[in-house]
């Protein structure tokens, strides 16, 4: 079970994910409605979630065009879908309550433009909207899809699924402990058990954590500052928290929690230019992109690349890919394998020429080089999954700093390999060694199979006293990672590179 769901994951974007979610959520609502099982008028419901897509649509389309960058359908949908679930529906009868929907949705989707500072959002697009239009026009969110308990096995099951596909369990279960201590420390002791049950199932407590703290463009990208940047907002969550006369309310906890993100988080967007296109193995290229500043990043980050698609498919115009490029180069390296059936953005990717433009955000990523140099590492790349490594191997190549590292690198073919001079310049200038498992057509001094514990037992030598990095497909990854722990490795001692979003 648990592996035909994470197959369904892998084959859904982070984007797409959170779609089905708040379209299954807005689905469910609606059929509750018609037996008057959830707290909203079926019909006013459709309205107004009608008239939240189409003035989130226009105001999206119009900032796109003025700012001139690619307009990103996926995000204006689930913007509207939040805002839908989290503001009481409005008849079409009720003028005022349409302008205060519309103004929601104007703010929601301009903040995303208006508020970016380096190119970088500010606030949660959703939480602003909802923010603004109870302080200006005194038209609160009431949240209303957290206070539903026939909704909740929906909210809960959903959620699980982003919190999984995310990686982000982390940042979930710190916010959720964070806001219930909260709520019980300013509590009476005998209310213990109402508030809990209030909290749990009538406030809006989960649907919040699941989908507007987890949002990737708002929140930190590494893991300590991930971490408090929920504690933040779960302390602020609850109710009884408040500066002065100000009763702090979810979308309030969360923007002062965005401003904690920005100000520990890596700013700005990048429009590069593509200089030249190389092959590095066969259907691999390397796209190489000029930047009109220095990218300030660790060996083995990703950034979430975004194209304007003409016309896109069910996986969207944005992906999240390796930096293939060392800090210490100038341009900007994007490593890429094209498939026979490629997604509509690989195939628009595949199409660009040199002076074609790329627009590239969210820097982040944990699976970098240790601080200490003198910490023993095996590399373990499967095909495309070497961009990560070729990254730090041509760092320390150029920083001239030798590291104890061990490669070991598996292709299904000789034409699979790529990067063979980053490789060869991290042998000769560094002594780092590259053991190369093929799977098809294996050459002498090459291990004929795929990556596997007789390898690691015979290549490494030492590997109890390693940290092992894995990089690769989804399915070599998860097996290799079974193969170490098996092999007395502990879990502390594997890192695997994962960054949220796309398989």
């Amino acid at each position: 079970m648990i592996k035909a769901i994470d197959r369904f994951l892998d084959h859904q974007t982070m984007y797409r994910l959170v779609l089905y979610y708040l379209m299954a959520l807005l689905g469910t609502a609606l059929v509750l409605g018609f037996f008057r099982l959830a707290p909203h008028d079926p019909v006013a419901l459709a309205f107004t979630t009608g008239l939240m897509l189409v003035a989130c649509w226009i105001t999206n389309r119009i900032f796109a065009a003025v700012f001139k960058v690619p307009a990103n359908n996926e995000s204006v949908y689930i913007t509207a879908f939040i805002l839908a679930l989290i503001r009481d529906p409005v008849a079409a009868t009720d003028l005022k309550g349409i302008g205060a929907v519309v103004f929601a949705c104007v703010w929601a989707i301009s903040s995303k433009f208006i508020l970016a500072i380096g190119r970088k959002h500010l606030f949660n697009p959703a939480a602003l909207g909802v923010a603004l239009t109870a302080l200006l026009l005194d038209q609160p969110a009431t949240w209303w899809v957290g206070g539903n308990l026939p909704l909740l096995p929906v909210v809960l099951a959903g959620g699980v699924l982003i919190v999984r596909k995310l990686r982000r369990l982390d940042l979930v279960a710190t916010f959720v402990a964070v806001a219930l201590a909260t709520i019980l420390a300013t509590t009476e002791p005998s209310q213990y058990v109402a508030a809990l049950r209030e909290t749990l199932g009538s406030s809006p407590l989960l649907f919040f954590a699941f989908v507007m703290l987890t949002e990737p463009l708002t929140a930190p990208t590494t893991r300590w500052p991930r971490i408090a940047f929920a504690a933040i907002v779960g302390f602020l969550f609850a109710p009884n928290i408040h500066v002065g006369s100000l009763y702090f309310t979810p979308e309030l906890a969360l923007l002062a929690g965005n401003l904690f993100a920005y100000a520990v988080s890596p700013k700005g967007r990048f429009v590069l230019t593509l200089e030249r296109i190389e092959q590095s193995a066969v259907d691999s290229y390397d796209f190489i992109f000029r930047s009109p500043r220095k990218l300030a990043f660790q060996a083995g980050q990703y950034l979430e690349w975004t194209l304007g698609l003409d016309r896109s498919d069910n996986r969207g115009n944005r992906r999240y890919f390796t930096v293939a490029s060392a800090p210490t180069e100038n341009s900007v390296r994007l490593g890429v394998k094209f498939y026979p059936q490629s997604s509509a953005f690989k195939q628009a990717l595949g199409t660009m020429k040199p002076g074609s433009t790329i627009h590239a955000s969210q820097l982040a990523g944990d699976f970098t080089l240790p601080t200490d140099p003198e910490t023993k590492i095996a590399f373990l790349a499967g095909g495309i999954g070497i961009t990560p490594f070729r990254s730090m191997l041509q760092y320390l190549v150029d920083s001239h700093e030798k590291r104890p590292i061990v490669v070991l690198y598996g292709a299904e073919t000789q034409q699979d390999i790529a990067y063979r001079d980053v490789l060869g310049a991290a042998r000769r200038e560094l002594g780092i060694k590259t053991v190369f498992a093929v799977a098809r057509g294996a050459e002498r001094g090459q291990y004929p199979g795929y990556i596997d514990a007789r390898l690691v037992r015979l290549a490494i030598p030492d590997y109890l006293e390693r940290i092992f990095y894995i990089s690769g497909p989804q399915a070599m990854v998860t097996a290799v990672r079974g193969k170490l722990l098996a092999m007395g490795i502990r879990r502390s001692k594997i890192k695997v590179d994962y960054f949220p979003g796309f398989a």
